[in-house]
């Protein structure tokens, strides 16, 4: 399937987005910058004091006619030091209060960004996103924002206190400008492209390496580690390519700014030499000219270094905010219908699907799923099972053909169809937090009839802390079989009147399976259910069996009805029960066997 990676906002959008965050904060950036401020022009005193302690001496005044200008640098230092310690805190705090923001604005549109669109785009996009890219925007915003703030401040007010000192001095010093500005403009021009080409090659590599380790059983099993291995090296390498690229590029930034440096410097210096010859300025006042443009070295430099940072922020705040402008589905913006109140029937209609354009996955799919019926699907590996478990749910929405839930399409029903899978993931926390995912106003008693019914309630009571238990990474770990329970009881809290179970109980080991499969049982009753079936005692159990083949459904009907029938379900079952030795336990079943 072709990779449609998610959006990447425009710079004019990306400029748009920056503004509407710190909006509500302008009280905040108008007292951090206003201190600032306040800190630079103070700071500015230094040179014009120090020029006059030079002047004092070469005139030979009296030792003590240096106190004065020396308490009054000692006096400067400390009042700029204090100021700005308290402008860099409030600048500090808009910037993290500004990404924090963006950090939930992102979350929460990439929670209700359609299932179908992440999958098109590929969980490395995401996860390169949700790391990489907002460790960059923090960085800038903890370490450049607030340095650039003070260095574009002094580099403002120096220029302007050069000025005050002889116009000729700031004219000397704007030498230097062109080089800069040339520098800049040609940095910008290479950086930004190659700063967008780097993320989105990040994110090409994590895709792989999630493609490969996740499928790990899958490549080693068909002797694929050879090539995964030059697919994940061919990504790393371009990444590393572009990295290098980009290391080189700061090396030419950095040898422009020297020449810059160097022609300022120089022409302050002979203007200096020229006002001082002609009695225009004196000793001093040309020293303070020249330690003014030395001062501004460390701003200059840092403005256009921090050009760095900010272009790779940009960057990457570009491909946040294009998430977070990516739109939703009404449903998931919380416009949906209210979920029925009776169990409503699923139906599908000449439902066909294709992944890739003329390779279609189903083939004209006519099913009645009829209120509080429990259908089990099987089929051999790659017949559509879990394709059409997606469908009726929403993920995916069918090439051909319509599927009707309670008057309408999935995906447009609210919270009428529930998915459970193989693939459970227990959210750090207490696990209470963790139920209450599905019903946040759940109270204890709630909670605790929803473990008890999919028989989860001993295990939870036997946790250290019960119900306050932290659960997930750092805290209490659970085995795969009661992670599945859990699900299940999230979904007892839920309570959809339309459930979908795609091996749901896959991951249990021989001791859970019948445990879970009781659990699911009693989690789906007075549900209208889908249960993609991991063994075949599961589709016994079940109302109805519908048997797919190439994306095709070739038998529909009891167990009983089709083991007499002889088709494809009754081979199956023979070849399964056989080997259990004409039993129907629920043990693991032989990977050659699963459905």
């Amino acid at each position: 399937m072709t990779r449609e990676l998610l959006p990447t906002a425009t710079p004019a959008r990306t400029r748009a987005a920056a503004r509407e965050l710190l909006r509500p904060h302008r009280t905040l950036a108008c007292a951090g910058f206003g201190v600032l401020v306040v800190a630079t022009v103070v700071g500015l005193l230094t040179q014009p004091l120090l020029g006059h302690l030079i002047d004092l001496v070469t005139e030979h005044h009296p030792a003590g006619d240096l106190t004065r200008p020396v308490v009054l640098l000692a006096l400067v230092a400390v009042v700029q030091g204090i100021t700005t310690a308290l402008g860099l805190s409030l600048v500090s705090r808009l910037g993290e209060t500004v990404l924090a923001e963006l950090r939930e604005k992102f979350v929460e549109r990439a929670l209700l960004l359609p299932l179908d669109r992440l999958e098109k785009a590929g969980s490395g996009d995401l996860t390169a996103r949700v790391t990489r890219d907002v460790s960059r925007v923090a960085d800038a915003v903890r370490t450049a924002l607030p340095e650039l703030a003070r260095s574009g401040l002094a580099i403002v007010l120096t220029l302007g206190a050069l000025a005050v000192l002889d116009w000729r001095f700031l004219l000397a010093a704007l030498l230097a400008l062109p080089v800069q500005a040339y520098t800049a403009r040609w940095y910008l021009a290479n950086a930004t492209p190659l700063y967008a080409k780097e993320r989105i090659a990040t994110g090409a590599q994590q895709q792989q390496l999630l493609d490969t380790i996740g499928g790990a059983g899958t490549v080693r099993a068909l002797r694929l580690e050879a090539e995964h291995t030059e697919r994940v090296t061919e990504r790393s390498r371009a990444a590393v390519d572009l990295t290098l690229r980009g290391v080189r590029l700061v090396l030419r930034f950095y040898s422009r700014l020297h020449v810059a440096e160097y022609t300022g410097l120089a022409a302050v210096l002979v203007a200096g030499f020229l006002l001082v010859r002609d009695g225009s300025a004196t000793i001093g006042t040309a020293t303070a000219a020249a330690l003014y443009f030395h001062s501004l070295f460390g701003p200059v430099n840092t403005a256009l270094v921090l050009l760095d940072d900010a272009q790779s922020a940009a960057a990457g705040l570009a491909r946040l905010v294009g998430v977070v402008d990516e739109p939703v589905r009404e449903e998931a913006a919380g416009t949906a219908q209210e979920v029925p109140r009776s169990v409503p029937t699923v139906t599908l209609t000449g439902v066909g699907h294709s992944y890739v354009p003329g390779r279609p996955v189903l083939h004209d799919v006519d099913l009645i799923l009829r209120p509080k019926e429990k259908v089990a699907l099987v089929g051999a590996s790659g017949a559509g099972k879990t394709t059409l478990a997606k469908l009726i749910v929403g993920i995916h929405h069918p090439t051909t053909g319509r599927i009707d839930i309670a008057g309408t399409e999935p995906g447009e029903t609210g919270r009428t169809v529930a998915l459970v899978t193989q693939e459970v993931h227990v959210f750090a926390g207490p696990l209470a937090d963790d139920l209450r995912l599905a019903r946040p106003a759940a109270d204890t008693g709630e909670l605790r009839e929803a473990l008890d019914r999919v028989g989860a309630l001993g295990w939870v009571d036997a946790l250290p802390d019960g119900l306050d238990t932290v659960v997930g990474d750092g805290g209490h770990r659970l085995t795969a079989d009661r992670a599945q329970q859990l699900a299940l009881a999230r979904l007892v809290l839920a309570d959809p009147p339309v459930a979908v179970l795609d091996e749901a109980t896959a991951e249990a080991g021989s001791s859970g399976a019948q445990l879970l499969e009781r659990a699911a049982d009693r989690a789906l009753d007075g549900r209208t259910a889908l249960v993609v079936a991991h063994r075949l005692s599961q589709a016994a159990a079940a109302d109805r069996i519908v048997v797919l083949e190439d994306g095709r459904v070739v038998e529909s009907g009891s167990h009983d009805e089709l083991r007499a029938a002889g088709g494809p379900y009754a081979a199956l079952w023979q070849a399964w029960s056989q080997h259990r030795g004409g039993t129907v336990p629920n043990p693991d079943p032989d990977p050659d066997l699963q459905l």
